[in-house]
């Protein structure tokens, strides 16, 4: 028994040459969302951010998002098409995001607010860290409704059937990192953070995160269709994982320098 793809449409609806798609809200209610979570934590816990730098660093954090996910996106999973067409760069509405990419813009404009306001670097990335995986899990839900980056043929009683995956019954790979890197990690990281100790040292949030997410999505790429004009990588390897190992080393190093020097 395997299970169709459900008929939903990408654009939630359309007036002239505007189109709301289903992709496009999942960044819009993430961002809101974390934007909202995040305040009232540091009104709880007393974090010593003003609700106007928390404006600012919201707006630092979009840009991250944006630049960081679609750079990363031309630059490792183009294979050379951007570059032949640089037009296309640009063109968001096309699709195509890395969220390795993006994890990386992030940290750069975070390190940006963090020089501005003269805020500890590792403090601000663990308060953000905290809701990260909300945006994470609508994602990847707006990927199953994309019919994109669907998994690897299976004969598991929940296999999907995708228009795009050839009506062949796949791993629904985009629900797997829904639960893993949203959900779990979202919990994780939420429970972890109640206890003193972990808010006393700086970078312990920011570490689990970087070693959660890596190591599922190293474990999803198992399940998961590498990208067609990629394929796998020398050992069998998949772009995805490749790029997930230095996230894990990072989150290690992190953990034993938090661990090490306690900071409040």
């Amino acid at each position: 028994m395997y299970f169709d793809f459900p008929n939903v449409s990408p654009v939630i609806f359309s007036i002239g040459s505007f189109s709301l798609r289903w992709y496009a809200l999942a960044y819009l209610v993430g961002i809101v969302s974390a934007w909202m979570l995040t305040k009232r934590n540091i009104r709880k816990y007393n974090l010593g951010i003003s609700d106007e730098q928390l404006d600012d660093l919201v707006f630092y954090v979009t840009l991250g998002i944006i630049l960081g996910g679609r750079l990363g996106y031309v630059c490792c999973y183009g294979d050379g098409y951007f570059w032949r067409n640089p037009q296309e760069i640009f063109a968001l509405w096309h699709g195509g995001m890395s969220f390795h990419g993006g994890i990386v813009g992030v940290i750069f404009s975070l390190y940006l607010f963090a020089k501005k306001y003269k805020f500890p670097f590792l403090k601000i990335t663990d308060i953000v860290a905290l809701y990260v995986p909300i945006g994470i899990f609508l994602g990847r839900l707006a990927n199953f409704v994309n019919d994109e980056l669907w998994g690897r043929v299976t004969n598991v009683p929940w296999a999907v059937k995708f228009p795009d995956g050839g009506y062949l019954p796949r791993h629904p790979s985009q629900l797997y990192e829904a639960m893993l890197e949203g959900i779990l990690m979202f919990v994780v990281l939420n429970l972890i953070w109640k206890k003193t100790f972990v808010r006393e040292h700086v970078g312990i949030i920011s570490s689990v995160f970087l070693m959660f997410y890596a190591f599922s999505r190293i474990v999803v790429e198992f399940f998961r269709e590498p990208d067609q004009q990629i394929g796998f990588l020398l050992g069998g390897i998949t772009m995805g994982q490749l790029l997930s190992l230095p996230f894990l080393l990072l989150g290690i190093f992190i953990l034993h320098h938090a661990v090490k020097t306690p900071q409040t």
